[in-house]
């Protein structure tokens, strides 16, 4: 299952800060679809994403019936992305 969006990139300061892009509702709800043959435990689904030039492997997190995609320095610092800033994704659910 291939996904495109446009979400905001926002900051969770937990015991150690990350960041996430949040999946718009009408792209969640597609995922939700396929979430159950993909998830390998605890509703998180795997991806394959890719943000401008850089490709990356994750799992989404599910969060308040919707979906975080996590973004590591890795994947944000090429891309200059910080926390408010909209990102669009181009991504495959691994099933």
């Amino acid at each position: 299952m291939h996904v495109v969006f446009t979400g905001r990139v926002v900051e969770w300061r937990g015991p150690s800060p990350f960041y996430f892009a949040a999946v718009p509702e009408e792209q969640a709800a597609d995922i939700r679809e396929v979430a159950a043959m993909a998830t390998y435990g605890w509703g998180v689904v795997p991806v394959e994403a890719r943000i401008g030039e850089t490709a990356f492997t994750t799992s989404l997190f599910p969060r308040n019936g919707g979906y975080l995609l996590p973004l590591k320095n890795a994947v944000r610092q090429p891309q200059c992305l910080s926390a408010g800033d909209d990102v669009t994704v181009r991504m495959t659910v691994r099933l």
